[in-house]
């Protein structure tokens, strides 16, 4: 009976994410003429497995990153589940209606992990099996009950590299419960796949520990090789290449037919065979692949018991089941309205009911009662969360000279001494730079993550180091290798672990400052799913002189900025990264609403991750600071230094290290200028975002609304000038001019380093003292100003 309901639900499933594709391009009216799209033979060829997933395979524990391009499954799976309403399903890639692809945060329906780019929602459930590992391990995350982390692959999604450098990562670890369910349709965006890829991604699987369960035959299949001349068709199958196999697919039952007899009819036994089924019958058999036979993937999963690593390769047909099947084209091609008409007389559905749910069910009530006791929907929607954890009292270590990134060490050391339950919910991991981004302190206290107790054999042999790596179940750390893509999903699995496991994590990640951009599509994606993490790019900047311009970054202020989802902060100062950091923790557990504040008018109810551009500069420190101006102009993106007064003609405004730069530049142009101003910057993009949002509520109507940036500039007397100056892109700060309208000039680093000295660099680029008071002298004298170029 079970088998009888799964076919009747894919069939369901079948016509249903195919209509809504099809509404959306032929019938919703359109008004810019432009296709919609949507997949359909995509979806088609996972409509079986995802059938025998859901309504067979998966427990309430269990979590699934779906193929993008099988998104409209998915919805039809939610839809049929009393989880999406009718009116979301005919705005499908709509405004306000289902997506394109599923994701967590614009969705309404019960999404797991948003995918979109592709290989990135494969690779993100390794990591978070890891990270239901790491809570399981931990004594507050006792009673949880471990669930399988599941994707379902596109076979082309295999040409991503940060799969494989996921496969090096899960196997480090010990990786478990974690199912990839590969869709081996051999078809691509731009043609059909390579012969034999199969045996490649076997034996691929098979190197990192991974078992492989190779899924090519339907129950029809099977059973006619039972028959009298049934191996003979078999071996014909095993060899027939994936281009014939996918024509033949399209040209139908005579067309196999014919080939079919030109190759093995005997007169006999295979050809009796062959025969004794008409057109149709034949082509159903030849298109009876196991990822397209809904009991074979239900018998598949259900065989499973253990908790290893398990690659299902479902051989299957894109576009199954539809009149586009097997076509080179079909990728992004759509079935016509004379294809429709025809295919919907085929499925048996009367006009008028094509988004009926029950629409040629025999026995709604039966199938009713059967989805109702179906295990993954009946706990209902599975989106958890934490309480928010208290944070703890971060002060600045009191060193007269220290680097943000010395800081920012000392800080998290402070923390590991500690035993408040914010630093036990804290997990650092790193690619390969911990002791070098100054984790060290930390994971020397905390320890490394391993399911499993190792020592650490230069301490166990009394052999003096400063790195005391054991690896413990209760360990903090986790320690990957050397690849960015890896970092960053770590990051977005630990940072979602109180929405998927009901604890709250608090992940710190820190990176080389220019390798951020390695990683970035992986950092994108795990904001996209509102991911909570810290991320510490150190050192940055032309500052790290001697190591050259490959690991000197430029623009990466210009990413931070312009990630959503993302607030980053470049203190120049101990006592800002404090305040900032303290801030930070905070914000990484809000889940607010989104209205604005009106002091600011940034979101920051919602929450959000962070990202920290720190430096290896050591500079001298200011004297205590504990007022409310500092500490909360520290958190909104600037504060004055130094106020301009009345008679000001020049305002000095930095960002970061460069700080000392732009006060020395200050000291020496008031001695001969009064009321110099000096704007200290410590987050470009919260300046910036709350300048453009407060621009956008007074178009609205809200004429008084005013942002933090204009309260600070709402004094600079107009006739002032403004120089800017970061160790990064001038395009960091070059908008501050246009706040209230003054002339400025922006001096950063636009052309790639090289090795010397911070004092080399400097000059070379123009943004230390001299350059900075050299370009306040050009534009006060009203000559042309001159900009340095590498």
């Amino acid at each position: 009976m079970q088998n009888q309901h799964l076919k009747t639900i894919e069939q369901r499933l079948l016509w249903l994410s195919h209509w809504m594709i099809h509404h959306a391009n032929h019938i919703r009216p359109k008004v810019d003429g432009i296709k919609v799209g949507g997949h359909q033979a995509s979806s088609a060829s996972l409509v079986s497995i995802m059938t025998a997933l859901y309504f067979s395979g998966l427990r309430p524990q269990d979590r699934v990153a779906v193929k993008p391009h099988a998104s409209p499954v998915f919805h039809a799976i939610q839809y049929l589940m009393g989880n999406l309403s009718r009116e979301k399903m005919e705005n499908f890639r709509g405004y306000h209606g289902v997506q394109s692809y599923p994701s967590r945060t614009k969705d309404v329906d019960d999404v797991d992990f948003s995918t979109g780019s592709v290989g990135l929602g494969v690779a993100f459930t390794s990591f978070a099996s890891l990270v239901q590992d790491y809570v399981q391990a931990k004594s507050w995350g006792e009673g949880l009950e471990p669930g399988r982390m599941i994707a379902l692959v596109g076979d082309a999604e295999l040409d991503e590299g940060n799969v494989y450098e996921c496969l090096q990562e899960g196997w480090k670890h010990g990786l478990r419960n974690t199912w990839w369910i590969v869709d081996y349709n051999r078809q691509s965006l731009d043609g059909i796949v390579h012969e034999g890829l199969f045996r490649r991604i076997e034996g691929i699987f098979t190197a990192f520990g991974w078992d492989v369960v190779r899924v090519k035959y339907g129950t029809l299949q099977r059973a006619a090789f039972e028959e009298p001349g049934g191996a003979r068709l078999k071996a014909w199958i095993d060899d027939c290449p994936n281009q014939l196999y996918a024509a033949l697919t399209f040209m139908g039952g005579a067309v196999w037919r014919k080939q079919l007899m030109d190759d093995l009819g005997d007169q006999g036994d295979v050809s009796a065979l062959i025969e004794r089924r008409s057109d149709e019958e034949l082509a159903a058999l030849m298109e009876n692949l196991g990822g397209n036979c809904v009991s074979t993937m239900a018998e598949a999963f259900a065989a499973i018991h253990h908790d290893r690593p398990t690659c299902f390769l479902a051989y299957t047909i894109k576009g199954w089941g539809t009149p586009i099947a097997g076509h080179k084209d079909n990728h992004g091609g759509l079935m016509t309205k004379p294809q429709m008409a025809a295919w919907q007389a085929h499925m048996g559905v009367p006009a008028g009911e094509e988004w009926e749910k029950w629409a040629t069910v025999g026995d709604p009530d039966a199938l009713r009662a059967f989805l109702e006791a179906v295990p993954f929907f009946r706990k209902g929607r599975r989106r958890y969360d934490d309480r928010v954890l208290t944070v703890p009292s971060i002060a600045a270590d009191g060193e007269r000279e220290i680097s943000t990134q010395m800081a920012f060490g000392k800080i998290l050391d402070t923390l590991a001494k500690g035993d408040s339950e914010l630093a036990a919910r804290i997990v650092t991991t790193s690619p390969d730079v911990t002791g070098t981004t100054s984790l060290g302190p930390w994971v020397n206290r905390r320890k490394l993550f391993s399911r499993e107790t190792r020592s650490d054999l230069f301490m166990d042999r009394k052999i003096p180091s400063t790195a005391r790596w054991e690896f413990r179940p209760e360990g903090q750390h986790f320690e990957l290798g050397i690849a960015e893509m890896n970092l960053f999903l770590l990051l977005g699995a630990a940072g979602l672990s109180h929405s998927l496991f009901g604890k709250r994590l608090l992940p710190i990640g820190t990176v080389y400052d220019p390798f951020v951009a390695r990683g970035l599509d992986a950092l994108n994606y795990a904001c996209y799913q509102d991911a909570r993490f810290m991320v510490v790019g150190t050192p940055s900047g032309v500052t790290l002189a001697p190591e050259g311009g490959a690991h000197q970054s430029i623009g990466s202020p210009l990413i931070g900025m312009s990630q959503d989802g993302l607030a980053t902060f470049e203190p120049a100062f101990a006592d800002e990264l404090a305040v900032v950091m303290a801030w930070a923790f905070d914000y990484m557990q809000r889940d607010g609403g989104e209205d604005p504040d009106e002091r600011t008018w940034l979101r920051d109810e919602t929450g959000g991750s962070v990202y920290l551009r720190l430096s290896t500069n050591p500079i001298e420190q200011p004297a205590k600071r504990h007022d409310d101006d500092f500490q909360q102009g520290a958190v909104d993106g600037a504060y004055w230094l130094r106020k301009p007064g009345p008679n000001c003609e020049v305002v000095i405004a930095y960002q970061g290290v460069i700080a000392t730069e732009a006060i020395r530049a200050a000291g020496i142009i008031g001695e001969r200028r009064r009321d110099v101003g000096v704007l200290a910057v410590t987050s470009a993009d919260r300046l910036h975002a709350g300048w453009t949002a407060a621009q956008r509520v007074r178009a609205r109507g809200t004429t008084r609304a005013c942002c933090h940036v204009e309260t600070l500039m709402a004094n600079v007397p107009s006739h002032c000038s403004i120089v800017t100056v970061i160790d990064g892109h001038p395009a960091t700060l070059s908008w501050l001019g246009s706040v209230t309208g003054h002339r400025t000039i922006a001096l950063g680093v636009e052309h790639f380093g090289q090795t010397g000295t911070i004092g080399d660099l400097y000059r070379h680029f123009g943004i230390d003292a001299k350059g900075i008071v050299d370009k306040v002298d050009g534009l006060t004298s009203g000559k042309p100003v001159r900009m340095a170029f590498a």
